[in-house]
């Protein structure tokens, strides 16, 4: 490439260090490469840059919970709440304390600076508490730490429904799905909603304790012993050892039913004769229901007035599921789908739905893609405004760069 004998650079030193590292690209063959290179590393980023909801900063915070049983909500202001947070003010690095007194416990949630290293923040605050367990008041049990992060927010729901199963039944299928789903490398945390797990009931009859002279306080450490299984030691003979265990743990209602709880007229009298046993599903916590809107519009009721319609109501229990620091949240969320696709039919029965309700990786997408629409949008005005006043060659340098 020529430099015309016009143009400002046909004297290159009159301008300086910019004319010269101007003339040097002008009639380099190399030029033409390092842009085509520059725009493919442009879009290459572009690609393959992570989508997140969330912003990903570091502001650790780390939730603090102590158990006072049988304290007053003042009471465990006063000698907990207090005291803990003078303790926690101390550490290096703490912007802020948020304290919940509640009757019997405490939880106390410390939030450090942003930036703050999350594991150098947890050793700081492990250190503090250890090194202080000795001004434990008396009832109070070791703090339990659970740190929180921005990554813990899920970035899918599953929630899985039918009108044919009920709540127990889903939560085992979907704890079977979790299992499933835990497998894709990406995927961190994940939490079952609602449902009933599987429970063993002891429900203790009163009049059959009174007439074998037993007592539910009785019975229920005799419970606990039963329900263990230890290593006892072992027994060697003709140069082998076998291994002695004693116990097993509770398999069934028959098993628990077995357990001697006591002796009445010289006879054993087990806890299949004092109570029912029930094998099934917990007390429930929480309910989760899956609703289709209203069904056949409104219903007339008589002349002139109106009712709404029944809302259709299905048992359901919610997967949510949460990504490791630094994942696509795109991709996590279209490998998690995949696998429920390809479970369907076998692991989960097709009169069983699958419904997206939470989907952080699909708002992800359009919020990006947006940004990169108004970016092109601002880029392209730009260079058409350059292309009205100055001329093509100038508005295609500037669109490029």
């Amino acid at each position: 490439m020529s430099v015309p004998p016009g143009s400002p650079f046909a004297d290159p030193a009159r301008y300086g260090f910019a004319g010269r590292m101007a003339s040097l690209f002008i009639d380099s063959k190399l030029t033409p490469i390092v842009v085509a290179a520059s725009l493919l590393l442009g879009a290459f980023a572009v690609l393959m840059l992570p989508r997140e909801e969330e912003p990903q900063i570091k502001v650790p915070m780390i939730d603090v919970m102590v158990a006072m049983p049988g304290a007053s909500v003042a009471d465990v202001e006063s000698r907990v709440t207090r005291p803990m947070e003078k303790l926690l003010w101390e550490i290096p690095g703490v912007e802020y304390l948020y304290s919940t007194a509640m009757p019997g416990a405490n939880m106390t949630i410390v939030r450090f600076k942003v930036g703050e290293d999350l594991e150098k923040s947890l050793v700081k605050l492990n250190q503090k508490l250890q090194t202080n367990f000795d001004r434990i008041p008396l009832g109070v049990t070791m703090p339990l730490i659970k740190p929180r992060t921005i990554d813990d927010v899920p970035v899918l729901a599953l929630t899985f429904h039918s009108a044919r199963y009920d709540h127990y039944t889903l939560r085992r299928i979907a704890a079977q799905v979790d299992d499933v789903v835990k497998t894709i490398p990406q995927v961190a945390e994940t939490t079952l909603i609602g449902g009933s797990r599987r429970q063993i009931r002891v429900l203790l009859d009163p009049q059959k304790l009174t007439s074998h002279n037993l007592s539910p306080t009785y019975l229920v450490p005799m419970l606990q012993q039963a329900n263990a299984q230890a290593h006892t030691g072992a027994q060697s003979f003709a140069n082998q050892e076998t291994l002695l265990q004693t116990g097993t743990f509770f398999r069934d209602t028959a098993d628990v039913g077995a357990v001697v709880v006591g002796v009445f007229n010289n006879q054993p009298v087990y806890l299949r004769d004092v109570a029912t046993i029930v094998d099934g599903p917990e007390e429930p916590a929480n309910y989760v229901l899956y609703g289709t809107g209203s069904h056949g519009g409104l219903a007339e009721a008589g002349p002139g007035s109106a009712t709404p319609a029944t809302t259709l109501e299905q048992p359901a229990v919610t997967l949510s599921l949460a990504k490791r620091p630094g994942a696509n949240a795109v991709e996590v969320v279209s490998a998690v789908l995949a696998k429920v696709r390809a479970l369907q039919g076998t692991l989960i029965p097709a009169d069983i739905g699958v419904a997206v309700t939470r989907n952080y990786g699909a708002t992800a997408s359009e919020k990006s893609n947006e940004l990169l629409f108004h970016m092109g949008l601002a880029i392209f005005g730009v260079a058409i405004l350059i292309l009205l006043f100055l001329g093509w060659r100038e508005s295609l340098v500037v669109m490029l760069a």
